[in-house]
């Protein structure tokens, strides 16, 4: 008897992986290629790009979680039915047994979403948005190439070697100011609107119609004006449910009641789904089913998406929006319930 229900939890949660496997592997495809410049040598970037972006994808989880877990109950109730295996697994288990069973991993899936949605998904968001602005910004800048460096016709660096955003054995040419610097090593900063070329221990030759000068440095700084650098912006994805609530600004603190109905909703699916795994019906009537329920889920969550953009630019008030939700919740699971039974 441990054994089926050992079985049942492994069948379950396999096609839930393979369905994030496949989901957010394709999301993950498209943020690479939304960051990657063509422009650029890829071997620079594709590294960098790869583990910035896999910082992203807890966030990917959260709205997709109600999805994955019917798309999982339907494969593995597929399985069963289609093997006749339906009909053993009941009779080993008795309605205790399964009682049991559903409870333990309803609390398991709801205590990894919400974990997931209040901690590591921010965490790692805003992780995230850091390093791909860092990227973004360097990708602004230019890449450098055969030991040569060329920023918007401003600069020009010869170095001998590189890790990073250091630069080491240099020699650069500073067009505007007539400027020549040897430095042993130097540096990339993003400051602000600047981009910051920090040279260390060395010499600055300066040649222009106001000044002729020699000069010997511990630590000299260039910056380089650019108004197209970006910025930090704290979206809703950068905090959790609770600090969105307290949010000054109204549609964050909607998105806070989203999140809200959201973990509602996803306790709804996760006990449908274990009705879905345990039914029992001819295949032809399977299917049909399996698509009525997942037309029926996308419906509730467009209908939610239209009750937040009521609650964002109308006076539709936050009372209606539960109301409204809970309701529609209670009369699909009454319905929902009589076809999985």
């Amino acid at each position: 008897m441990g054994g089926a229900k050992y079985y049942i939890i492994f069948v379950y949660f396999k096609y839930i992986f393979i369905n994030i496997i496949i989901f957010i592997g394709l999301i993950w495809l498209s943020q690479i290629l939304r960051i990657l410049d063509l422009q650029y040598s890829l071997s620079n970037q594709i590294y960098d790009i790869i583990k910035t972006t896999s910082l992203v994808l807890p966030s990917f989880i959260n709205p997709l979680m109600p999805f994955l877990l019917l798309l999982g109950s339907f494969f593995t109730n597929y399985k069963f039915n289609t093997n006749n295996e339906i009909i053993i697994l009941k009779q080993y288990l008795n309605i205790k047994e399964i009682l049991i069973l559903i409870i333990c991993m309803m609390i398991f899936l709801f205590l990894f979403y919400f974990v997931n949605n209040e901690y590591l998904s921010v965490k790692a968001y805003h992780k995230y948005k850091v390093e791909e602005l860092d990227i973004r910004n360097n990708l602004k800048l230019g890449a450098p190439s055969k030991n040569e460096f060329h920023i918007d016709n401003e600069v020009s660096i010869f170095f001998e070697s590189k890790d990073n955003d250091f630069f080491y054995d240099i020699e650069a040419l500073i067009y505007e100011e007539g400027q020549f610097v040897k430095s042993n090593w130097a540096e990339i900063e993003i400051s602000k609107k600047n981009f910051n070329l920090v040279f260390y221990h060395g010499e600055r030759i300066l040649l222009n119609i106001d000044e002729k000068s020699k000069t010997n440095f511990d630590k000299f700084t260039y910056s380089i004006e650019n108004k197209n650098i970006e910025k930090l912006l704290m979206d809703k994805e950068h905090y959790n449910t609770f600090n969105l609530i307290k949010h000054e600004e109204k549609d964050f603190v909607n998105h806070g009641h989203n999140r809200i109905y959201q973990y509602l909703l996803t306790a709804f699916i996760i006990l449908l789904s274990f009705k879905i795994i345990f039914l029992y019906e001819p295949k032809k009537n399977l299917l049909r089913k399996f698509g009525f329920i997942f037309i029926f889920l996308l419906v509730l969550q467009i209908i939610n998406s239209y009750l937040i953009y009521l609650l964002n630019n109308t006076n539709f008030i936050i009372i209606y929006y539960y109301i409204i939700n809970f309701s529609l919740l209670i009369l699909s699971y009454i319905y929902l319930n009589r076809i999985t039974h």
